[in-house]
C-alpha cells in the first residue's frame, strides 16, 4: 500500500485506539491471566494482534476504493513462481541481513551472562537494547517513508523531487536525532527508572545512555541516507 502512496490506512490502523489499547490489552490480560500462559500468552496476543491488523487491512484493500486500480484481485499467475529465483536473490540477502542483526543483539544479551556480574550487566545490556530498539523506530519510519516516497518519484519521472525529498528527509533525521539523543542524555539519571529501581542498574544505565544517544544520532542519520541513496 505504500508503494502506491496509500498511506492513511497504514497509520490509522495500528494508531487506532480500540486496536492498540484495547483489543491488545484484553487479549493479552485474558491469555496471560486467565488462561495462565504467561509470557507464551503475551507473544500469542501479539499475534493474534498482528493477525487482526492484516485482516483489517487485507478488508480495505479490497472494499476500498482507494486501491482499486493498483489492486485488481489475485491471478494464477501469481501461483506460476515466476521468477522465484530471481526474487529469491533479493529476498534471502535482505532477510539474513535484517536476521542477522537482530540475532547479534540477542546474542549479546546471551554472552554478557559470562560476564563477571551476569546478574547485572544482563539487566543493564537489555535496558539499552531495549531503549535503542525503542528509538530506532524513528529513523525506522524515516527510512520507510523515504524509501516509498523516492521510489514513487522516480518512477514518475521526477528525479529532481525525488533527490529534495532525501535532502528533506536528511534534515528531519538530524533534527529528530538530535531531539532525541540530547533528551536522553539529559534524562539520563532517571531513564533507567522506566525499567528497573535499582541503584546499581540505575548507575550503568546513567553511564551508558550518552554512548546510547551518540549511537542514535549516528544510525538515525545512516539509515535515512541508506534509504534515500539505495532507492536514487
Amino acid at each position: 500500500m505504500s508503494s502506491v502512496d496509500v498511506a492513511g490506512p497504514l497509520g490509522r490502523c495500528p494508531a487506532d485506539p480500540w486496536y492498540s489499547s484495547r483489543t491488545w490489552y484484553w487479549v493479552c490480560w485474558v491469555l496471560v491471566h486467565k488462561v495462565g500462559l504467561g509470557s507464551k500468552g503475551a507473544a500469542l496476543a501479539s499475534a493474534v494482534s498482528y493477525s487482526t491488523n492484516l485482516a483489517i487491512l487485507c478488508l480495505y484493500t479490497r472494499l476500498s476504493g482507494a486501491c482499486r486500480r493498483t489492486w485488481t484481485g489475485l491471478f494464477m499467475e501469481a501461483f506460476a513462481f515466476k521468477e522465484l529465483r530471481q526474487f529469491a536473490e533479493l529476498a534471502v540477502p535482505s532477510a539474513m541481513m535484517v536476521c542477522l542483526e537482530w540475532w547479534s543483539f540477542e546474542l549479546l544479551v546471551l554472552l554478557s551472562g559470562l560476564l563477571p556480574n551476569p546478574k547485572l550487566e544482563t539487566s543493564v545490556l537489555s535496558i539499552c537494547l531495549n531503549t535503542g530498539a525503542l528509538m530506532f523506530t524513528v529513523p525506522s519510519g524515516v527510512c520507510a517513508a523515504i524509501s516509498t516516497r523516492v521510489s514513487i518519484e522516480l518512477g514518475a519521472g521526477r528525479p529532481q523531487v525525488a533527490r529534495l525529498a532525501t535532502i528533506v528527509v536528511i534534515c528531519m533525521a538530524l533534527f529528530a536525532g538530535s531531539v532525541i539523543s540530547i533528551t536522553m542524555i539529559l534524562l539520563r539519571k532517571s531513564w533507567g527508572y522506566m525499567y528497573n529501581n535499582e541503584e546499581e542498574v540505575m548507575t550503568y544505565i546513567a553511564r551508558m545512555i550518552p554512548v546510547l544517544g551518540v549511537s542514535f544520532f549516528l544510525d538515525g542519520i545512516h539509515t535515512s541516507l541508506l534509504a534515500g541513496n539505495d532507492d536514487l
